[in-house]
């Protein structure tokens, strides 16, 4: 976020820059049918929309202009996202509606402040605002910034960026920022019968299998001061395999499974191989954590029994907290997997 002090009548203005983190789904909604949706907001709320180009499957979104500009084009998003959660819960057995959710691209040297003295800021606005916001504990790949996810009804999420904005003016970045950019998706994958998809997930695991049968790696890497075990990449390719996000619990293909008016309290239990089990982990414990913390469920990792292979991991909620658990499970073999693919994108997380 780039503020910029600017002159106007009505006193001191202040122009800014923000940038949103979305999925291509998400992108479409807004662009519309030939830009249709795009064009209104723009002229609508007088900011400047621009999207990362590229065949990604994330892009950035960038919002730009005064801050009423800024957040009129917030809510303007924001409204359209719950719109497309009403539609397509038209024909789903769903009757509670999930909250619409954004992720901020933000510096990694103004997350201190957003997040406060031992959580204090963080949990104003979230109390003020009745948002959820999530600081996530690493930076995106190749960059010095991190997603900070905003999740509720579109007045609440536009209460809580004009917080964030205040914090973010107060607390400008520190040293240089190295913007994140979203990698392209990977060389077209061609299925039998020669259907050609540029599936990213497809084209990231297709590399894998290649990796797995050319590229013998070595037991170690060595990364700083930290010595990082190589897992077994085959198991890794398997579970990143497994890849049905929000897996239908008892219903038959709604928009949103698993979610009902008063769901019951539930227990999943999953197996995982020991060598990977640091993957769900993370260092102390930081990716555990935000998967508890982004589904709401409880979650178990069982002590490693001696000659046992595997760990229990027992997911305990509401059938859609286990869905999202099981899903940013998944999602997290999956980032990993494209990680040892791509030994240039690997941290120390």
């Amino acid at each position: 976020m780039e503020p910029n002090k600017v002159q106007s009548e009505g006193g001191l203005n202040v122009t800014l820059t923000i940038r949103l983190l979305m999925h291509g789904k998400e992108v479409g909604s807004i662009i519309g049918k030939k830009g249709e949706t795009v064009k209104k907001m723009r002229e609508e709320s007088g900011a400047r929309i621009n999207i990362s180009e590229g065949n990604c499957p994330e892009r950035i979104v960038t919002i730009t202009g005064p801050t009423d500009a800024i957040f009129k084009a917030f809510a303007m998003i924001a409204y359209k996202f719950e719109e497309d959660i009403v539609n397509a819960m038209s024909n789903s057995p769903a009757t509670s509606k999930p909250p619409v959710t954004l992720r901020l691209v933000v510096p990694a040297s103004q997350c201190g402040s957003l997040i406060g003295k031992g959580g204090s800021k963080i949990k104003e606005m979230r109390e003020s605002t009745g948002a959820q916001v999530q600081v996530a504990g690493d930076m995106l790949p190749n960059s010095t910034e991190r997603a900070v996810t905003i999740s509720g009804t579109p007045e609440a999420i536009i209460q809580c960026v004009k917080q964030i904005c205040v914090v973010m003016l107060e607390s400008p970045p520190k040293g240089a920022t190295i913007p994140y950019r979203p990698k392209p998706a990977s060389t077209p994958v061609i299925f039998s019968g020669g259907q050609v998809r540029a599936d990213p997930l497809a084209a990231s695991t297709a590399n894998l299998s290649l990796l797995l049968q050319h590229q013998p790696l070595p037991a170690y890497t060595i990364q700083g001061q930290y010595a990082i075990p190589h897992p077994d990449l085959t198991k890794l390719h398997q579970l990143a395999m497994q890849q049905t996000p929000f897996t239908p619990l008892g219903q038959t293909s709604p928009a949103f499974p698993g979610l009902d008016a008063n769901p019951p309290a539930s227990t999943h239990e999953l197996s995982i191989p020991n060598d990977l089990i640091g993957c769900i982990i993370g260092r102390q414990g930081t990716k555990i954590n935000e998967i508890r913390q982004m589904s709401g469920a409880q979650i178990k990792i069982a002590n490693a029994m001696e000659g046992s292979a595997e760990r229990q991991i027992t997911i305990t909620g509401t059938p859609a907290n286990i869905s999202l658990a099981q899903y940013l499970i998944n999602a997290r073999f999956r980032d990993v997997a494209a990680m040892w693919n791509d030994p240039s994108s690997m941290t120390t997380s």
